[in-house]
């Protein structure tokens, strides 16, 4: 029999791989609003000139009517990235949680400090790994920012030679390390898949408890009972879990983005804080949550997809490998 951690990294995989094919889009016009700088000036009077900006929503009608190609540029290392990633995630977060679990008797249900646990080994072993995919992705989306509708668009591995020994090196730095860029805040953004994991988890045991109570509490044959989530309840429990976890680590997602694709000023960040420092000087504190609304929509999208996703292609996998065995 597989090892059921390994049933969940491969749902998890695959899940993701859908969710993210389904709004790709909205991660370019994310990535592309927040990788764009723009200094605040003074006008002759000293107030502060606001500069002009597309919004999210404009951008994507831009990007619809005018080059609608661009709304895909980096998908293919996107879809690597998210498979890689959430395998991993899934993987490393099962394993942790049934060693938590085994390692005491009780309660099937990690509690908060257990899932904050899992959480954080998943999260960080899963950033270390994958962080170079989401440099060269990152770098793919600024390529379509930057070039000409016509201009020749680089594969992955062509921007991934490129980082590695092309214009993209800075000077006193190896090829290899551009491809852990934004690292730092990268590792600091483990908290973000805390947050949603650790919301999820809580919710889903509340509501499974609630719902348990109700059924037992009508007696008969349903006095042992134990309420099943539907597919809607996955769905919506991750987007709530996913809106909570993206709102309050929005920053961080800007500078991890602007440091992944290289942007000029990132070089004279001194730490992750400083490049927060430094992006509300330059820009304001609105700089600090450019693109946040693209990246809410999609995150939550994706999220939800993914929840619904992943709990259903593992009970169907489940059921396929459970069965084979009889058909022998």
């Amino acid at each position: 029999m597989v090892n059921d951690s390994l049933i969940h990294a491969m749902a998890g995989a695959v899940g993701g791989m859908v969710a993210t094919t389904a709004t790709y889009p909205l991660t370019v016009v994310f990535t592309r609003a927040s990788t764009e700088e723009r200094e605040q000036k003074v006008g002759l009077d000293g107030e502060e000139v606001k500069p002009k900006k597309m919004s999210d929503f404009g951008l994507l009608l831009h990007l619809l009517r005018k080059e609608p190609a661009r709304l895909f540029d980096g998908v293919e290392s996107n879809l690597a990235a998210i498979m890689v990633t959430n395998g991993l995630y899934y993987f490393f977060y099962e394993n942790m949680r049934d060693f938590l679990l085994k390692s005491r008797k009780g309660t099937k249900a990690l509690s908060t400090r257990e899932s904050m646990l899992a959480g954080l080994v998943a999260g960080s072993a899963t950033t270390i790994l994958s962080n170079p995919i989401w440099v060269i992705q990152a770098n793919q989306v600024k390529q379509g920012q930057s070039s000409t509708p016509d201009a020749k668009h680089l594969s992955f591995f062509e921007t991934a030679l490129k980082l590695y020994g092309g214009s993209e090196v800075k000077p006193g730095s190896s090829g290899l390390q551009n491809f852990w860029r934004g690292i730092g805040p990268a590792l600091v953004l483990v908290i973000n898949p805390i947050i949603q994991y650790t919301i999820f988890e809580q919710l889903k045991n509340v509501l499974i408890k609630r719902r348990t109570a109700k059924l037992r509490a009508v007696g008969g044959a349903l006095a042992t009972a134990v309420a099943v989530l539907s597919d809607w309840d996955y769905f919506l429990l991750g987007a709530l879990s996913k809106l909570v976890a993206t709102g309050s680590t929005y920053p961080y997602i800007v500078l991890k983005n602007r440091l992944q694709a290289g942007n000029s000023s990132t070089a004279q960040y001194k730490s992750a804080v400083h490049g927060i420092i430094s992006i509300v000087n330059k820009e304001g504190i609105r700089g600090l949550y450019t693109g946040v609304a693209s990246k809410l929509l999609q995150s939550v999208l994706t999220a939800a997809i993914l929840f619904a996703g992943q709990k259903r292609i593992y009970e169907l996998t489940k059921q396929v490998l459970t069965a084979a065995p009889a058909l022998k």
